[in-house]
């Protein structure tokens, strides 16, 4: 529930916080941006459900205007701070009961991914900064990973058993492309005759697609399940999830779409790719002088390039 009773104790601590922090016109700010009085910033009641999903409401609309995020991103980061809110309501919000919650979490990647939508709710949206600003993400450990051969990924290409499954396989090891890039692909991002791709799908600021391509096994797979449709894959969660699921455990080999990114990424590497032209096949910001101010990145210089690495999965 999002409901508490505001004591006088825990309605003191909230403008405190308040008050101590922000200007006259920065309260009144914060109080237009939640749509509630002055007096209820000062001496908050229980509020209701409609008023924190009108809340929760203005922070999406925070999230998508003014940080530019993506759809995907938006949901999630209102979906983590609405289940802290159903355990802390804002009258008893400090910095002791999100560090109880997050005590809570176990999962490295769920208490990362909770911390970040609290930073932003606090820190960004009510600019309150000091209820947040002690609490640090846990560090990464440096995993080496481990790419599978050209004989992994036959023998489980081999083994799924729908062609739209081999389809959407050979097209992550071809292209270099996201999960989501491949799933939203229309044949409007398509240009069949060059067999190139331009993934439409993003719309925050974190996350960016250019152009990539595949090669002539992917091609001939797809002609088999290319329909009248505009979505290139048509294809249920369930069916999705089936198709990895199943290939694995005939082969005990794990193999995701991501992990066939990762494979492109050392594949086109081994082929004698330039890292920046990589990384522009798989949508990554180009990071060095060289590759932000002095490389041609046009179609059909790409083209040329990836043409050129004749890349293979199958042969």
């Amino acid at each position: 529930m999002y409901l508490h009773d505001s004591t006088r104790a825990g309605s003191s601590a909230w403008h405190e916080r308040l008050t101590c922090t922000h200007s006259a016109e920065e309260t009144s700010s914060l109080s237009a941006r939640l749509s509630v009085s002055l007096g209820e910033l000062n001496n908050p009641p229980a509020w209701n459900h409609e008023q924190y999903e009108a809340m929760l409401s203005k922070f999406r609309d925070f999230l998508v205007v003014d940080l530019r995020r993506s759809e995907k991103t938006v949901y999630e980061a209102v979906r983590y701070v609405k289940k802290f809110l159903e355990v802390h309501g804002l009258s008893e919000v400090s910095r002791e009961t999100i560090r109880q919650y997050l005590r809570t979490i176990k999962a490295e990647a769920l208490y990362r991914n909770t911390l970040a939508a609290l930073k932003v709710f606090f820190r960004d949206f009510l600019e309150m900064p000091q209820i947040v600003h002690s609490f640090r993400f846990p560090s990464t450990q440096f995993k080496p990973k481990v790419i599978p051969s050209k004989q992994d990924l036959r023998e489980f290409y081999e083994a799924i058993d729908s062609d739209i499954g081999k389809a959407l396989f050979l097209f992550y090891a071809t292209s270099g492309l996201r999960k989501n890039e491949v799933l939203t692909l229309t044949r409007n991002d398509i240009d069949f005759r060059k067999r190139m791709l331009t993934p439409n799908c993003h719309s925050g600021s974190t996350k960016h697609s250019y152009v990539s391509f595949y090669n002539e096994e992917t091609e001939t797979v797809l002609k088999k399940v290319l329909g009248n449709g505009d979505m290139l894959f048509s294809i249920s969660d369930r069916q999705y999830r089936k198709i990895w699921k199943v290939a694995k455990d005939k082969t005990g080999i794990r193999i995701t779409p991501q992990i066939l990114r990762d494979w492109f990424c050392e594949e086109m590497g081994n082929l004698n790719v330039p890292d920046r032209y990589i990384d522009a096949f798989c949508g990554r910001t180009p990071k060095s002088v060289l590759a932000r101010h002095y490389s041609d990145y046009s179609p059909e210089k790409l083209k040329a390039i990836y043409d050129k690495a004749n890349l293979k999965v199958l042969a």
